[in-house]
């Protein structure tokens, strides 16, 4: 028998739901920031990725599914400083006065990824790490890094991060990141060498977009919020200005908005068998609040690679709502038919067993949700 579990991202530490009785175990990780929690469905183990100004950066993993974690600090923080000058508050929290592998060079770790045997790690300011151990040390991919456009990457709102680590099935030396506002990249050679990869398909036929991250100069805009791979390699990306599709790995993008209430949203997710099903959860705009349009919730599915879109209420909030859906806070399974996930900033994890016709909510009055993986166990 398979076991599905929900693992689930929040400013107040990891919690894990067991889809067979959407029982809420947590919080884990002391209490941590989590930006990022994933699985490995082989191995059964679980990292999760976050810190903070006060307690630096790091990735937690269990091999338990959350019965015991082990931490991999990489930056030091506000609580370091504290220990080195006060022996009673260091013995108070068993402060380890091991110097950390990256000082201070990052306050957090924003995204996880796996590709093959590796295990990648994107923090806040961008910088794209690899473990070969499955996190218990790390490099800093250095071709990311050095890119001769990193003097020209621009912090989004919530400031230079890294956000979305792709990996290639077929292709363990294939991958993607999203940066916040940097754009997509795309590395062939396992991250040695990357290419910037927001190119319009069609500039010419491309709406504008009244906004200073909209499309221009032939490129999307690059304040890319999340990207998803379908199972034929096609991307989808959903950025500050628009919904958008790639039909060649990247290279470039078609503008997909057509249809959906706004061109502002955070996150987007991909059916794992069909490439033409994929769901987004519009907000009402960049500056107006960023809630669902008249406060009544949808999730926006499209079953033709966005040529055309629907939107799935049942079971969703219609009246006062005005929550949001961060850019890591839905998910999927491999379930047929195919379950949907997401999270929100009020704290409700909503599912859907029948690929977004109805919802309901499965836990509620969690801390702010940051993201939302699925991992499934055999």
């Amino acid at each position: 028998m398979t076991s599905l579990h929900v693992l689930v991202g929040t400013t107040k530490g990891v919690f894990i739901l067991d889809a067979a009785t959407w029982s809420v175990r947590g919080p884990f990780c002391d209490g941590w920031p989590i930006n990022h929690v994933i699985g490995d469905r082989a191995s059964g183990t679980i990292w999760a990725g976050g810190g903070g100004a006060w307690s630096g950066a790091g990735v937690w993993r269990s091999a338990d599914l959350g019965a015991t974690w082990t931490l991999a600090k990489l930056t030091s923080g506000e609580m370091d400083r504290w220990a080195a000058g006060d022996p009673d508050f260091a013995a108070q929290i068993g402060w380890d006065d091991t110097p950390p592998p990256f000082g201070e060079q990052f306050a957090q770790v924003w995204s996880l990824g796996r590709s093959g045997s590796r295990l990648y790690a994107g923090t806040k300011p961008a910088t794209l790490l690899a473990s070969d151990d499955d996190g218990e040390s790390w490099e800093i991919v250095k071709g990311l890094t050095d890119h001769p456009s990193a003097a020209e990457w621009n912090p989004g709102a919530a400031g230079l991060t890294l956000h979305t680590i792709l990996g290639d099935p077929g292709d363990d030396e294939r991958l993607w990141v999203g940066i916040s506002a940097a754009g997509v990249f795309t590395s062939t050679d396992g991250g040695v060498t990357w290419e910037r990869s927001n190119a319009l398909a069609d500039p010419a036929g491309t709406p504008e977009r009244d906004h200073p991250g909209g499309p221009g100069d032939g490129e999307t805009g690059l304040c890319v919020h999340h990207i998803a791979r379908a199972a034929d390699g096609r991307l989808y990306q959903q950025n500050h200005v628009g919904t958008w599709r790639s039909d060649d790995s990247g290279a470039t993008w078609r503008d997909i908005t057509a249809g959906l209430p706004s061109t502002f949203a955070f996150p987007i997710r991909v059916h794992p068998r069909d490439p033409e099903m994929v769901w987004t959860i519009p907000l009402n705009g960049d500056s107006e609040g960023r809630f669902p349009p008249n406060a009544a919730a949808a999730v926006w599915r499209s079953r033709d690679g966005g040529s055309t879109w629907t939107d799935l209420r049942a079971g969703l909030p219609q009246q006062a709502c005005f929550f949001t859906v961060l850019r890591q806070a839905m998910a999927g399974d491999e379930q047929e038919p195919a379950g949907v996930y997401f999270g929100t900033n009020t704290g409700s994890v909503f599912a859907s067993a029948d690929e977004g016709e109805s919802w309901r909510e499965v836990a509620r009055h969690l801390p702010t949700i940051l993201s939302v993986e699925t991992l499934t166990l055999d």
